[in-house]
Parts: structure tokens; C-alpha cells; sequence
């Protein structure tokens, strides 16, 4: 031990092992490398086994099992037992299902596998336009009314309280009947436009309010072409639900039920439409499903017109959205005919 000392006392003072392993009789020195070591020495005792002073006899067992085996002993099937023990057998349950994907009772394809399609006519530039026929079937607007949730019957009457407090029971009645008025003027226009009826669609956009609305379209009319129905009647034959339709035309290249909104606040997602996707779906599955119609919509589109005339907001429905509405649409209906 105390050579080692000496060894590593060395050690640390440069030339000094130099000297130590040099051979006098040489002239010359032989090459040689610094050795450094150290050595640790523990003076404490061995730590004893803390099981050894375990009372070996009577937890024989459990002192066994934990010093005669280095590893694990546990295995899947040893923790599914033990699992089983403390927590009971496992839940069989399936996934909460999300809110949205419940599938109607009775549903009724959105597309018609069975409807034929009918040549071109060669009168088929006219739009139709088929008269809603009165009748016991209830109507696509009547369905959505009765069938608001909670939560949207709670906002529309703030709503109304808070405009009764502001204009008074028949200042609000005025304002709601000139809010029809408009969207009628603003329906009427565009049917002119579209029937190339310029004299008429001049006329009625003397009126301000008018003139501010179809402003605010004008981007939209120059996607729009081949218009085949305006302000015509639908009926789902197979679900018996009837509605009016304002426009059947290609936006962009693809066919799709239009419906033309108005509103003084912007809209600038169709999340901002409330109900009006699920419409625009109910009319296309009428549509699909109504022999007065040959041909078949799979697209819809949604525009808002402003009345100050700002660039309205077109909210365009592929496919697979209208598809995720028609569904439900279908729960709406359920809920409808449940309800009465």
C-alpha cells in the first residue's frame, strides 16, 4: 500500500518517473510512457442481506420468491390475473359514438339508383318552374322549425327579446315583415336576370335595397350558367316532405341546388348558416327523388347577399358535405315525425 502511494506521488510532478525508470549505464534513453494509478480502498463491511433477518420460517414463501429470481417472474398472463383480482374482469364496452354520426332509422339514399335519367329536350334552355302543390305533407322549413334545438330556441328568443325592447312589439313585427319584403324583391330580381328579363331586373334595381343586394352577388352570377329550375316545387315521394326550391344551376361546372340568403351580418362560413346546409340537402334528396325532375343534384351552394352591397359569401357543398347533411337531415325528420 505504501509503494502504491509512492507510485502516484510520482506521478503527479512531471519527469519525475522519468527519472525513476531511467538505466544508468545507458546513454541513451529508452522510450517509455507515464503510468498513473489508483486504487480505492473501502474499509466498511460488507452490507449484510436485509432479508436474512426476516423471519425465514414464516414468510418462507415470499422471501424465497424475491431472492430467487433476478428477473421479473411477472408475465402478461400473471398481471391479467392479478389485474383481475383487484380491479375485477375487464369492461367490455364499445366507444362512445360522436355527435353527428348517429344513423337514422329509415334511411333513404341522397343519390336515386333507380331514377332514369331522360335525354337532353330540346327545350331544356327554360327553366322549370312547378307549382308547390298543397298538401298534407309537411314542408322542409316547417320540419327544421319544429325540430331546433334547445340551444338554438334559447338564441332566437334573446334575439327577439332584445329587438321587441329596442323597436317595441310592432316596431319588430315592421321589421320582420320588410326583411320577407326584401328577400322576395331580391328573389324576383334574380329570377329576372336569369330569364334575361333585363327591362324588369332594371326596374326593380332602382330600389336601393335591391340594388345593394344584387351589387353584392354580382361575383357569384359569373360562376353561374345552364339554370334548369327557379322558385320550382319539390317533393320527396318516398319520405313525403315537400319544399320550394330557388335555383337549380351549375356554380363553377358542377350541378347544384342554390340557395340565396340575406343578411346584415356577415357570414363568412357556412358553420354561420345555422340550418341552412340541412335545407339545401333536403331539397337535392326531393329533388333526386321527384319524377317531375330528370336529372339528379349531388352539390349544393349557399350564397349570403349583403344589403350594403359588400361581395357576398358563397359557400360552396361538394358531394361528401352533402352527404354528411343529408344524414342529418334524415335525424330531423325522425325527430319530426316522432314528434307528431
Amino acid at each position: 500500500l505504501v509503494k502504491m502511494q509512492f507510485l502516484q506521488i510520482l506521478s503527479r510532478k512531471p519527469g519525475s518517473l522519468e527519472v525513476l525508470f531511467q538505466i544508468p549505464f545507458c546513454q541513451k534513453q529508452f522510450p517509455y510512457s507515464c503510468l498513473s494509478t489508483s486504487v480505492c480502498v473501502y474499509s466498511k463491511k460488507k452490507k449484510g442481506n436485509s432479508y436474512e433477518q426476516v423471519d425465514q420460517e414464516k414468510y418462507k414463501n415470499l422471501v424465497h420468491s424475491v431472492t430467487s429470481y433476478k428477473t421479473s417472474a411477472q408475465t402478461p398472463e400473471t398481471i391479467l390475473e392479478e389485474d383481475s383480482l383487484l380491479y375485477g374482469p375487464p369492461a367490455k364496452h364499445r366507444c362512445p359514438v360522436k355527435a353527428g354520426t348517429k344513423t337514422p332509422k329509415n334511411w333513404v339514399p341522397l343519390i336515386n339508383p333507380s331514377k332514369r335519367i331522360l335525354p337532353v329536350s330540346s327545350d331544356s334552355n327554360v327553366p322549370m318552374k312547378i307549382g308547390l302543390q298543397r298538401t298534407k305533407m309537411p314542408s322542409v322549413t316547417r320540419i327544421l322549425q319544429q325540430t331546433l334545438s334547445p340551444q338554438q330556441v334559447f338564441y332566437l328568443e334573446r334575439w327577439k327579446q332584445k329587438m321587441i325592447e329596442e323597436l317595441g312589439k310592432e316596431g319588430f313585427e315592421e321589421y320582420t315583415k320588410n326583411l320577407f319584403l326584401q328577400g322576395e324583391l331580391f328573389h324576383s330580381a334574380l329570377e329576372s336576370i336569369f330569364l334575361s328579363e333585363e327591362a324588369s331586373a332594371r326596374d326593380q334595381g332602382k330600389d336601393d335595397v335591391v340594388a345593394g343586394y344584387l351589387s353584392s352577388v354580382k361575383h357569384v352570377l359569373e360562376d353561374i350558367s345552364d339554370v334548369k329550375a327557379l322558385e320550382s316545387g319539390v317533393h320527396h315521394e318516398t319520405l313525403q316532405y315537400l319544399g320550394l326550391v330557388d335555383c337549380v344551376a351549375k356554380y363553377r361546372g358542377q350541378l347544384c341546388v342554390i340557395d340565396w340568403k340575406t343578411s346584415e351580418k356577415p357570414k363568412p362560413f357556412l358553420q354561420n348558416t345555422y340550418d341552412n346546409p340541412l335545407q339545401v340537402a333536403a331539397y337535392i334528396g326531393a329533388i333526386n327523388h321527384d319524377a317531375n325532375y330528370d336529372f339528379q343534384v349531388c352539390c349544393g351552394l349557399i350564397v349570403v347577399a349583403y344589403k350594403n352591397g359588400s361581395p357576398a359569401h358563397p359557400h360552396f357543398m361538394d358531394p361528401d358535405l352533402c352527404s354528411q347533411y343529408w344524414n342529418k337531415w334524415l335525424l330531423r325528420l325522425e325527430e319530426y315525425l316522432d314528434k307528431n
